[in-house]
């Protein structure tokens, strides 16, 4: 059977590992905050846990760019190496949560997939609705894991999408060619139209031409914790997200669902554009990329030809 990319906190409660049997489940803490929030993932982390989790620190676990780009895929050695350190073996279930709910986790779970990881789920609403719906919460220090052994593995070379790929794709048809890839960006619609700006100084917002606004947050719903202000999100039900792609890219969305016309997310840094990507994968869409670089690094280069009007 195909491991779930989405679990439920009753599901990774049945899933918790006995003392004896600790590899056989690997809890990650994938949080990622914005570089301007004042947040820290590793000291919340530090502070309170799903019981076992360790820490995975998606800006370290990556390769350099020439841009200065973080959190990029790291290689093959890299990634084996992290996967060692955190204690995982190739037969582990990972599992992987963030603190908003749904942010962080689905480029996590995209960077374990495009290395062959298939045994990989998110928590579907993280630790808030892990601790909302009364499983426990691990508060004393972390233990660390014990190293494991990761052969080098593989990476799918087909599931990241490159600058020149991307502007190469922005210069052909959509509507005459099915080969076109179709490009879905994560970012605020504002940001997307170049009405808003980037919350990186100096970046010019706007969108690459050709592609289509899908802000992240169209495949989620929020979720209010009973008696206080405590939020945090979840994936849309099917037929929902389903619906958002529709609304978003119109009769495209048929083909692309059908496997018909490949698809790559885009976002600010490559971060969000694992939400789209996750809830494509949900949908059943089998040709689905990233484009790694995202905005920042299309932006970034002065001979990009950036658009700012709706599609």
């Amino acid at each position: 059977m195909s491991t779930p990319l989405l679990l439920s906190p009753s599901q990774l409660q049945q899933l918790l590992p006995s003392p004896a049997d600790t590899k056989q489940v690997s809890i990650l803490d994938s949080s990622w905050f914005m570089p301007n929030s004042p947040r820290r993932a590793n000291g919340e982390f530090q502070e309170k846990r799903v019981p076992g989790a360790q820490f995975l620190d998606l800006d370290e676990v990556a390769s350099p760019h020439e841009l200065g780009l973080k959190h990029m895929i790291p290689s093959e050695r890299h990634f084996a190496d992290a996967c060692e350190a955190l204690g995982i073996e190739p037969t582990s279930h990972v599992i992987l949560y963030d603190t908003h709910g749904v942010f962080s986790s689905p480029r996590a779970l995209f960077m374990f997939r495009a290395f062959g990881h298939e045994k990989s789920s998110i928590l579907d609403g993280g630790l808030p609705r892990w601790e909302a719906e009364g499983f426990p919460i691990e508060a004393k220090p972390p233990a660390g894991a014990r190293k494991s052994v990761y052969p080098t593995p593989v990476f799918d070379k087909g599931m990241i999408r490159s600058y020149d790929q991307m502007v190469s794709n922005s210069f052909t048809d959509l509507h005459s060619d099915p080969a076109v890839e179709l490009v879905i960006d994560a970012r605020s619609r504002g940001r997307f139209l170049g009405t808003d700006p980037e919350p990186r100084p100096g970046l010019s917002s706007g969108h690459i031409p050709h592609s289509f606004s899908l802000p992240f947050t169209a495949f989620l719903q929020t979720r209010t914790i009973p008696n206080s202000s405590v939020q945090y999100t979840t994936f849309l039900p099917l037929p929902d997200l389903r619906s958002a792609l529709v609304s978003h890219v119109g009769d495209h969305a048929e083909a692309v669902i059908q496997g018909k016309r490949p698809i790559t997310t885009s976002c600010g840094s490559g971060m969000t554009a694992g939400v789209l990507w996750l809830g494509l994968k949900l949908l059943g869409v089998p040709n689905v990329a990233l484009y790694d670089e995202s905005w920042t690094g299309y932006a970034s280069r002065a001979s990009s030809k950036i658009e700012k009007a709706a599609n």
